[in-house]
């Protein structure tokens, strides 16, 4: 065998080579020593991410461990703080592998400390101030931290020694690792130092120098320290693959300990499923809520609530888990029989859950967790109900609470579960698409809800105080003030009439009275309906009310329009309607939908809130109806009034809306037969001017309109027929507006037969506008006929005195414009003087403007007399419409 891998047999031989060949060649010693420490086989190890969060928390653990030696709490202080931050970081780990043993003894140890360095008294006053504030600091903070692993250091105080501590384990692994790897590095480092022999190369095909030789491996072995033999200092050594085995294999025995090695290319590095016998899945029993010997008493219960309820809000509780603890402790304690008290209590507790279990207060709750929610509430309302010992309320401290014996006190309010479950009912609803089979389902809940607060208003009664009857009312009138049969009119009025005299606050008062006045509109008792609003004054006030009041005001005042419809009185309908339709923002400002905003976007806050305040569908008025109504109800007023002040330039708009309807369809060049809603009551207005009330009645009366608007009331074929009525009358108004001055006596038997009008209607309407001067004539009761006065101008009379005054206006403006650019006349030497005479020259004028003036106006009122006494039927256009809202 060559030298290169087996050394000489004399001693002195080997040590004479290695001398000559080291001051030979001394670089071949350092490639050969290169080259072993590239082929040495190394094994990359990745470390999870508990790995790395429990090297932090053990480092510092450490260094908390160092600083409590010596006392030094400020550092103390800041290495806990340091800790409780690396804890939060490694929550998803600790989510997953639970809390780790050795941190609740490093907190328990940390208790203990703060604790005896607390009690010493002369050791406190030896401290610096900076300790001893830091020791303050710590202790105040400890306690309030130690408060979220209360469960967990009792039982670890119990049972201190119960289980294996991870720190000394993760210490004792890390110290065995550190000690192999320091004396395989000393002996590397022992072993490059020895000179080596020259190498020789080795040829692949050549394998006889690594299979032979026993005697070699012997030697070897009887000096390691020599690396006589070169071949095994280049082969595996399977001696140290197997320490490395073991090792892997112990570091994997304690895997839920701290240390845990995953090599890179393993694939048996991974999870694996854990069977039972003959491959079956594990069962894993669920944790029990008690130990086995605990006594389940209501000290038991309730402290294990409070455990429970502990993790209420905070970042990482399962919200379902949390439900199912409750519900399970709930059971127990029916199981051990500890009373309806205590059932209440947890119920209490499981409602709060359920409704903290969607954080978003924007999104409603799932359908499941609904129906959970309406079987628990009714169930305590049911306990509450049966058993007449048990006192809850909002002011109960828990302290003051009593379980265990009659009679019973349970801190909770039921008034606030019942609100907050209709305002989650109205969320779901708002979710729903209207149009779905869903929220035909969701709808039917409401019955529920109903006979809810119906139990909640019979439990409180003679038991709550006025603010809160006052608050359950409200909720019981909110519900049913928008249903035909929700409520009678007497319970109605016993509900609002509470809240009138009891309420202290505005706002409940406020929504009463628009409830109120919403429910006799809708029922078509418009006069104690109007007789309320305007009593109430909220017309006045209504804008410094929040928003959810003021969309009800709007509701209500539409219901008001719609009512007054209903009784034949257009013109309060016009009156009601007029705010809401003539910005063209009824959708929004009755909280039916959002519009687009030209002038600004709205933020996805703002965007959210107005959502938010949508109503749902159920409660919608119709905007086609709403508009209907409006238009036809301006119609009615706006036909007869322009054909009585057809000369008039200066004729003001009862309608802005109506106006401006008609101009876009005289926009367009071809005018085909209508189509929608606005274009009927157009050409039902074209045919009210020229007086063919059979037209227009059959431009507003018809299929298409019926089906779309009319049959939407209630009673339909009664609105149809006062509509019919009402343009008849209208259309003989018109009439005579227009062709009064081509008769000279009209017979009321013919104008009855023309309209299809009663002869006394008839009569009926020609007399109130000759007591309203609206027309100038006269009635004949023998012969039953109008007598016609002349004394209207014609069309070129009318003409001629508008002409006269557009003159006039225009003289005086000539007249004053010719004095400003001529001035004074009257100038003198003396400056005083001069002063005085134009003085004297502004007065002369001043009197000569004033007679110019009172002439002029002798003149006109003159002509004003002429015009007066030729035609007295035109009316004053500076009377004003007076408006009932």
């Amino acid at each position: 065998m060559s030298r290169f891998f087996k050394g000489s047999d004399s001693e002195s031989d080997s040590s004479d080579d290695s001398e000559e060949f080291t001051i030979q060649r001394p670089a071949v010693t350092t490639k050969v020593f290169q080259l072993s420490d590239d082929e040495e086989e190394t094994r990359r190890v990745v470390r999870s991410e508990k790995d790395k969060r429990y090297e932090e928390l053990l480092n510092i653990i450490k260094s908390l461990k160092n600083k409590k030696k010596i006392k030094d709490m400020s550092n103390v202080l800041s290495d806990f703080e340091s800790l409780c931050k690396a804890f939060d970081k490694a929550k998803k780990v600790v989510e997953k592998e639970g809390i780790p043993r050795f941190y609740i003894r490093t907190l328990s140890e940390l208790e203990e400390f703060v604790s005896e360095c607390w009690e010493d008294r002369e050791g406190r006053k030896k401290m610096n101030k900076t300790n001893a504030k830091s020791l303050t600091t710590l202790r105040q903070k400890l306690k309030k931290y130690s408060k979220d692993f209360e469960k967990e250091l009792e039982e670890y105080k119990e049972n201190p020694d119960d289980t294996e501590d991870e720190l000394d384990a993760a210490d004792g692994e890390a110290s065995e690792e550190s000690d192999e790897e320091e004396q395989a590095a000393a002996n590397s480092f022992f072993q490059k130092e020895k000179p080596a022999k020259p190498v020789k190369t080795y040829d692949d095909d050549d394998s006889e120098g690594w299979t032979n030789s026993e005697s070699d491996s012997e030697s070897d072995e009887d000096a390691p320290d020599d690396y006589t033999n070169m071949a095994a200092y280049f082969l595996k050594d399977k001696t140290t693959d197997d320490k490395k085995e073991k090792k892997q294999k112990k570091l994997r025995s304690v895997k839920q300990q701290v240390v845990k090695d995953v090599d890179e290319g393993d694939d048996e590095g991974g999870w694996e499923e854990v069977t039972g016998k003959g491959g079956a899945p594990m069962v894993v029993e669920k944790p029990k809520m008690f130990a086995k010997d605990t006594e389940v008493n209501h000290e038991a219960v309730v402290k294990k609530l409070l455990e429970i309820i502990a993790a209420r809000g905070k970042k990482g509780t399962d919200r379902q888990e949390q439900i199912e603890l409750l519900k399970e402790l709930y059971s127990i304690a029916e199981a051990n029989n500890l009373g309806y008290a205590m059932s209440v209590k947890i119920g209490f507790n499981i409602i709060a859950a359920i409704y903290d279990y969607n954080p978003n207060i924007a999104t409603c709750m799932r359908s499941e967790m609904w129906e959970l929610c309406l079987k628990n509430v009714e169930m305590l309302l049911s306990q509450l109900k049966e058993h007449q010992d048990i006192t809850v309320g909002a002011n109960i401290l828990e302290d003051s609470e009593n379980l265990e014996t009659a009679p019973f006190r349970v801190r909770g309010c039921i008034l606030t579960v019942v609100e907050r479950l209709c305002e989650e009912y109205t969320k779901m609803l708002q979710a729903c698409d209207a149009h779905s089979t869903e929220y035909v389902e969701r709808l039917r809940d409401d019955v529920k809800v109903c006979s809810i607060v119906d139990a909640l208003l019979a439990y409180l009664d003679g038991r709550a105080t006025s603010e809160e009857i006052c608050r359950v009312y409200l909720r019981k009138v909110e519900s049913v003030y928008y249903k035909m049969s929700g409520c009678s009119e007497a319970e109605m009025d016993k509900l609002c009439q509470y809240i009138y005299t009891k309420d202290s606050t505005d706002r409940l008062r406020t929504r009463a009275i628009l409830c109120h006045i919403y429910h006799h509109a809708l029922h078509d008792r418009w006069f104690q309906a109007r007789d309320l609003m305007l009593m109430s004054h909220l017309q006045d006030t209504i804008q410094h009310s929040d928003v959810p009041t003021q969309i009800l005001y709007n509701r209500t005042m539409v219901q008001l329009g719609l009512c007054s419809f209903r009784q034949g009185m257009t013109k309060d309908a016009h009156n009601a309607l007029v705010d809401i339709q003539s910005g063209g923002r009824a959708k929004e400002l009755l909280a039916q939908g959002l519009l687009l905003q030209r002038q600004h976007e709205r933020t996805p806050e703002q965007e959210k809130i107005e959502k938010r305040r949508l109503l749902p569908y159920h409660m919608h008025i119709n905007l086609e109806l709403l508009e209907c109504v409006y238009l036809v109800s301006a119609m009615l007023m706006e036909i007869p009034y322009m054909a009585a002040h057809e000369m008039d330039a200066r004729r003001r708009m009862i309608s802005k809306n109506f106006h401006h309807v008609l101009r876009m369809s005289e926009r367009q060049t071809l005018t085909g037969p209508p189509e929608s809603m606005r274009e009927h009551i157009v050409a039902a207005s074209k045919a009210m001017k020229t007086g063919d009330w059979k037209a227009c009645k059959n431009f507003i009366i018809n299929e298409k309109m019926n089906s779309k608007v009319w049959d939407l009331f209630q009673n339909k074929d009664a609105v149809r027929d006062m509509i019919v009525c009402k343009i008849q009358e209208e259309s003989l108004r018109t009439y005579l507006f227009t062709y009064s001055s081509v008769y000279d006596t009209l017979s009321l038997v013919t104008l009855a037969e023309m309209f299809e009008l009663d002869v006394y209607k008839v009569h009926s309407v020609i007399s109130k506008m000759i007591i309203n001067e609206e027309l100038m004539a006269s009635l004949d009761e023998p012969t039953q006929t109008v007598i016609m006065h002349r004394t209207e101008p014609t069309r070129l009379q009318a003409l001629a005195l508008q002409l006269s005054e557009k003159v006039g206006t225009l003289v005086e403006n000539n007249e004053r414009i010719l004095e400003i650019k001529q001035g004074n006349f009257f100038f003198t030497k003396n400056p005083n003087q001069q002063n005085r005479d134009q003085s004297g020259g502004y007065q002369q004028n001043q009197q000569n403007w004033s007679k110019y003036k009172q002439q002029n106006q002798t003149g006109k009122n003159r002509d004003y007399n002429y015009q007066q006494q030729g035609w007295n039927r035109r009316p004053n256009r500076n009377q004003q419409q007076q408006r009932a809202y």
